[in-house]
């Protein structure tokens, strides 16, 4: 039986591990070839590690086992001509874009009044323009097509309520939804949707580092410990959700299941907006 994305091609930013990852071997399973970026190094003012080159590689192996293509780079995406060149060469070799998520983006914490200006430049730089540059490098193919496509900006959430110590991150977030709002309303006459996903806690690198742990009890505390303080954070009884959560939601964004769903700010984030 054929797969949801047989014959398509998703392009998805941050592909070196957690969600970006997920997302490109889980549509490879589906039959989707995958053109894939990530910056693959430690970011400035990021206080957990980045993803490494190997791990881009493990996602080029993981992808090539379901038998599809991958076209994988190294790219920064606040490097606007080195992401539209990386999906130009994507496109030149599996021959289109179909599905677009823009899924990169980094957390750090501090109270507004000592943020510093690095760590507000750097956030605003990733998880807001960066998103908007692939969506510019992603949108002349799709609208060139001729047949409709998906973009999907992961935002948090963060993008539907404000957090303490999250400032520059929950302003990036919410800016998600102003930018895909405003392109659903641009490319809506080429049949191209465009949605932001909400997530809570993801069981991702993002959240399982010292940095993180630190606002939870101290940065050493085990994983049942940080679960444990962490859990009080949703509605539902859980302290995260799995990457596979966020890929159903990017799926049916952008299948045919949501072929009419467009500007739409959809939560996965077990009752955490609403709490």
């Amino acid at each position: 039986m054929a797969g949801r994305f047989e014959g398509k091609v998703l392009f998805v930013t941050g592909a070196a591990r957690g969600q970006g990852r997920n997302h490109a071997i889980r549509f490879a399973q589906e039959g989707a070839d995958v053109i894939a970026v990530d910056i693959a190094h430690d970011i400035e003012t990021v206080g957990y590690p980045g993803a490494t080159k190997a791990d881009l590689d493990e996602t080029v192996r993981a992808v090539e086992a379901q038998d599809r293509r991958i076209v994988a780079s190294t790219v920064d995406i606040r490097d606007r001509a080195a992401l539209i060149a990386a999906v130009d060469e994507g496109v030149a070799q599996l021959g289109r874009v179909d599905v677009v998520s823009s899924n990169a983006g980094i957390a750090t914490f501090a109270p507004a009044a000592e943020m510093t200006e690095e760590m507000w430049r750097t956030m605003i730089d990733i998880n807001l323009t960066g998103q908007f540059f692939t969506a510019q490098a992603a949108i002349p193919h799709l609208v060139r097509q001729g047949d409709g496509g998906s973009i999907a900006f992961t935002s948090s959430t963060a993008g539907l309520k404000g957090m303490s110590n999250l400032a520059h991150y929950s302003a990036a977030k919410h800016g998600l939804i102003g930018l895909a709002r405003s392109l659903a309303n641009e490319l809506a006459p080429h049949k191209i949707r465009v949605n932001t996903i909400h997530p809570t806690n993801v069981d991702t690198m993002m959240i399982q580092n010292s940095a993180t742990k630190a606002l939870f009890g101290g940065p050493d505390i085990s994983r049942e410990e940080f679960g444990e303080a962490a859990v009080g954070m949703n509605m539902l009884p859980v302290p995260w959700v799995d990457v596979d959560d966020i890929s159903e939601a990017l799926m049916y964004l952008a299948s045919d299941a949501g072929r009419f769903l467009t500007g739409v700010a959809l939560p996965v984030d077990a009752g955490m907006s609403q709490k």
